[in-house]
């Protein structure tokens, strides 16, 4: 064996090395022996991927999600997770499998719900709030042009704690599901309606998409509320063909008594009253109630949220065929002056264009994260507007929202294991426990029979899955998952060893 000098000592063959260990087992990360400062003892990677490519995992060979390249990490991000729903983009099949990803800043995944069915689509992925308690949400469901589905609640076990659906005999559309502080749930829905039965407007011939936001008491399932779009907003109104007129993509709480509705082609935000239904304001497009300041008016926009100052954030795609760049918008609204005027403006450096989908979010610490939707980007800005974060999807990839928010998990599962025998006693043990956020070491234990193991030392923690080289002839090994308190979270499976004489 090697002293830590990394000298091979002649007087001490491999036997009688081992046979002097204590239990029998000596735990060496090459070039280490037991004489060694114990952090050396064991050798710990993370299991890595090339950008553009599809994880494979040998703890957890179910899971391919694609490769997420971060392009830009500068101190000063906000804390929290990355929150992306990887799904295919509109010319082919990217790589990998669908579905739920929290990411930490390097880009690692730290849990995944990918989906086994291609015919299937997840969108809307975040963190939010019910019952007080923190919890996971997202739509899924069929994606053709618009959403046919249901929408999950987890908690932070990633049990399923409650499926929400669409009332009145429609179905869920993926565009907005969020929960309100009363525990209601703000969705859209997309319904078709003969042309002859358009209440407001010129007659078409064919189907009109109506553009429905419903308010559903999540426990119960009842409608609070229900507004369409054929009732209060005419044809004439939209800059595209009759059939997809409205394009609801989301609503949001403007106030207590007004939901903030936005409609991509009608190029408008509308408030609504929470009771009547009736307009209140348009806010851009053909029928502006305001007048809109220089930079204040948007293009098939999406996203549109008010905050507790009275800012209204957009994600402005624009008209690709006339504006150069998409962006991330503040505008303030004076509804005395009835005026708009922007507050702020984030653009990519490399001028991304998105032709689809984005979403902007402000940060705790006043950061603002914008998900580039089609692009296909997600990038953190300083109040300021210095690009601190930056990540990339492969090119067939792409994600409908992206969200940076805070997340603790604890899976009920037990962590997964692998080990390789190599030669000379040296073990590879491949390990990863799919959402535990917690974890900051692997304790590694290993002994002559299951229920005689001793500690060996410990491995930190190293992305999804963390690859761990170490030297051992005893016989059992396992694993103890610890947080950064050294209290234990999780145990694998013990694991036999083959015969390592």
């Amino acid at each position: 064996m090697r002293e830590c000098g990394g000298v091979l000592n002649p007087g001490i063959t491999r036997k009688r090395f081992l046979q002097a260990a204590a239990g029998g087992a000596a735990l060496v990360a090459l070039g280490g022996t037991l004489g060694c400062d114990p952090a050396a003892r064991i050798r710990s990677t993370a299991a890595s991927a090339q950008a553009g490519q599809v994880w494979s995992f040998r703890s957890r060979p179910d899971l391919h999600a694609p490769v997420i390249e971060v392009n830009t990490s500068l101190p000063g991000t906000a804390p929290g997770h990355i929150f992306v729903a990887a799904k295919n983009g509109p010319v082919e099949a990217g790589p990998g499998q669908d579905g739920c990803m929290i990411l930490d800043n390097d880009g690692q995944p730290l849990w995944l719900r990918l989906l086994q069915n291609e015919d299937m689509d997840v969108m809307a992925f975040r963190a939010q709030t019910y019952k007080g308690e923190s919890v996971l949400t997202w739509w899924e469901g069929q994606h053709t042009g618009y959403g046919q589905g249901e929408y999950v609640i987890c908690d932070h076990s990633y049990r399923e704690i409650k499926r929400v659906r669409a009332a009145n005999g429609y179905e869920g559309d993926h565009h907005e599901f969020l929960i309100t502080p009363e525990d209601t749930a703000l969705i859209t829905i997309y319904n078709k309606v003969p042309w002859d039965y358009i209440p407001v407007g010129d007659n078409v011939y064919g189907e009109v998409l109506d553009g429905i936001a419903q308010e559903v008491d999540i426990e119960t399932g009842e409608v609070l509320f229900e507004w369409h779009s054929l009732d209060h907003v005419g044809l004439e109104e939209s800059y595209t063909k009759p059939y997809d007129y409205f394009h609801i993509n989301s609503v949001d709480v403007y106030d207590q008594d007004h939901l903030l509705i936005s409609s991509r082609t009608t190029s408008t935000l509308y408030k609504v009253d929470r009771r009547s239904g009736e307009v209140v304001w348009r806010l851009g497009g053909k029928r502006s109630d305001f007048e809109m300041g220089k930079g204040t008016r948007t293009t098939f926009q999406h996203d549109a949220r008010r905050h507790p100052d009275g800012a209204i954030t957009i994600f402005d795609n624009g008209n690709v065929n006339r504006v150069e760049q998409s962006r991330g918008i503040a505008v303030e609204v004076d509804e005395d002056a009835m005026s708009a005027s922007l507050i702020s403006e984030y653009t990519h450096p490399d001028k991304l264009l998105s032709d689809t989908q984005g979403n902007v979010q402000v940060l705790p610490n006043g950061n603002v994260l914008v998900g580039w939707g089609s692009a296909p980007i997600f990038s953190e800005f300083s109040h300021d507007g210095e690009l601190l974060f930056s990540a990339t999807f492969p090119t067939e990839s792409e994600t409908y929202r992206a969200f940076r928010l805070p997340w603790s998990g604890q899976p009920t599962d037990d962590p997964a294991i692998v080990a390789e025998l190599g030669a000379e006693d040296e073990v590879t043990l491949y390990v990863s426990w799919n959402g535990a956020t917690e974890v900051a070491t692997w304790q590694v234990l290993a002994g002559a029979a299951p229920d005689d193991l001793e500690s060996l030392g410990s491995a930190p923690r190293k992305g999804f899955e963390t690859v761990i080289t170490l030297r051992t002839n005893e016989p059992y090994l396992v694993l103890k998952a610890m947080n950064g308190s050294n209290r234990v979270l999780g145990t694998t499976r013990v694991i036999k060893l083959e015969d390592s004489a």
